[in-house]
């Protein structure tokens, strides 16, 4: 993979960094804070191997397979329909400003608009795509957040709807 750009967003979560990882290295663990999962069932989740799909709110089927795993401080994965070129995808927990908080950022390198001559496609990728993917990750990020201070997983859409990821439900 040769991609130009990566959108990285980041929250500073009341969680510290071990109850971070708790969550987001478990199976199935967008069913728990993803505003627009329909489902995520595992494929393959143990320590040699992590896989996993996401069932989107729109019907949209990807998969997601693990490529590194650092316990405690993250992973990188690489996401996409089944056969079908892969964006890739880091998760990172840091210390946050206290010992009972964290932050945990996750920078997308998406394959769409963003192999070839960057100068071509810098404008398409500035105003389409990454606006589209700041506000995605942004949902999610919040969706974490939400789970973290109710302790139940996150309502369908609450952030709003996705024209990529989500429908009115």
């Amino acid at each position: 993979m040769n991609y130009n750009r990566s959108i990285k967003r980041q929250i500073e979560l009341n969680a510290n960094p071990e109850k971070v990882w708790s969550i987001i290295s478990k199976k199935s663990n967008l069913e728990l804070f993803h505003p627009f999962c329909l489902k995520n069932p595992t494929i393959e989740w143990n320590d040699n191997s992590h896989k996993d799909t996401i069932y989107y709110l729109n019907g949209w089927i990807l998969e997601r397979h693990w490529v590194n795993w650092i316990p405690e401080e993250g992973y990188d994965l690489l996401i996409g329909e089944k056969k079908k070129k892969k964006s890739y995808v880091s998760w990172r927990i840091l210390a946050g400003k206290n010992q009972q908080s964290s932050i945990l950022s996750i920078e997308v390198q998406p394959w769409f608009i963003n192999q070839g001559n960057k100068w071509i496609q810098t404008i398409p990728f500035l105003l389409f795509a990454k606006p589209r993917f700041r506000s995605y990750l942004d949902s999610v990020l919040k969706g974490l957040d939400w789970y973290i201070n109710n302790e139940m997983p996150v309502p369908k859409n609450h952030f709003g709807v996705h024209n990529w990821f989500s429908k009115k439900i």
